[in-house]
């Protein structure tokens, strides 16, 4: 996922196993995650795609001080998506809680565990002597 203010900034997909950083992207006031590697590149991430932090998850509060979590886990998640002006993507804890990828602090990383499985539409092989659909001719 890559909030509606990252529009304007490279990004890329994530990939199981790699290690991200929370970071504030340049020209944006926009935070969101990064490869260490390429900070200027957002890696976006899909609702269901569990993380690991090295600590508790820190992030600050609508009152302007910062917040720990009591988790070390979570999973990617939206709120609001009918709001196009809005931060949509959350970090979903444990317990049911949440918060905003825009508040959390720069400077944490985190290790993407697992990617939502994606379902695709897959080709059934035909098998011989199954009765295939006729074109219909008109005119």
């Amino acid at each position: 996922m890559c909030d509606y203010s990252l529009h304007a900034v490279a990004t890329r997909p994530a990939k199981a196993g790699e290690t991200l950083i929370t970071t504030t992207f340049r020209g944006t006031s926009t935070k969101g995650f990064a490869s260490e590697a390429e900070p200027e590149v957002a890696v976006c991430l899909l609702p269901g795609t569990e993380l690991a932090f090295a600590d508790n998850v820190r992030y600050d509060s609508r009152w302007f001080w910062t917040r720990r979590s009591a988790f070390r886990v979570g999973k990617l998640g939206e709120i609001d998506r009918h709001l196009t002006d809005r931060h949509h993507d959350t970090i979903e804890f444990p317990d049911g809680s949440h918060v905003l990828v825009t508040l959390l602090r720069e400077g944490q990383r985190a290790t993407v565990l697992q990617l939502p499985a994606i379902k695709q539409a897959v080709p059934r092989p035909v098998l011989a002597g199954t009765p295939q659909p006729r074109p219909v001719i008109t005119g």
